[in-house]
């Protein structure tokens, strides 16, 4: 399967590309998606290899701040199964889990901030899934859109 390009959300006082430079390996667990579109890409679509451009949302600006690779392709996320996990779902059963997740380890840290409002002012970006769906915490990306804004992420 060929390499595909993805946008994940996290807020940064949750976990921030920062945070992901200091883990254990610069990888991490993507854990706690709750919306079933996001759920089904993480399960069926994203792949091993897979690019990431990492997004800071509810943050001021929200932009994108850096790229992530796929280190492992979706499986159930634990933290369904964890009584004492904010993610705990019961209704998920070990047997049929509700949601899944990937790892993914840094890739790079922008020199600067690619903000939504540089991305819906850039004619390129007009298409985006961010730009014309918003709210979705994991998202396509085109392959051109991923090398636009990490172009304009490694300009000073």
């Amino acid at each position: 399967m060929a390499k595909r390009y993805w946008l994940f959300k996290s807020e940064p006082d949750v976990f921030s590309i920062h945070d992901l430079a200091k883990a254990k390996g610069k990888r991490t667990e993507w854990e706690g998606v709750r919306n079933y579109q996001a759920r089904n890409l993480l399960r069926d679509e994203i792949q091993k290899g897979d690019e990431v451009l990492y997004y800071h949302s509810r943050h001021n600006p929200m932009a994108v701040v850096g790229t992530a690779r796929v280190a492992k392709a979706g499986y159930p996320d634990p933290y369904q199964f964890d009584k004492n996990s904010k993610y705990f779902d019961e209704k998920s059963g070990k047997d049929n889990p509700r949601w899944f997740l990937v790892d993914i380890t840094l890739g790079s840290i922008f020199k600067r901030e690619v903000t939504l409002k540089e991305i819906k002012s850039t004619a390129a970006l007009s298409k985006m899934v961010l730009v014309t769906h918003g709210r979705l915490s994991v998202q396509p990306v085109t392959a051109k859109e991923f090398q636009t804004i990490v172009k304009l992420g490694a300009k000073s």
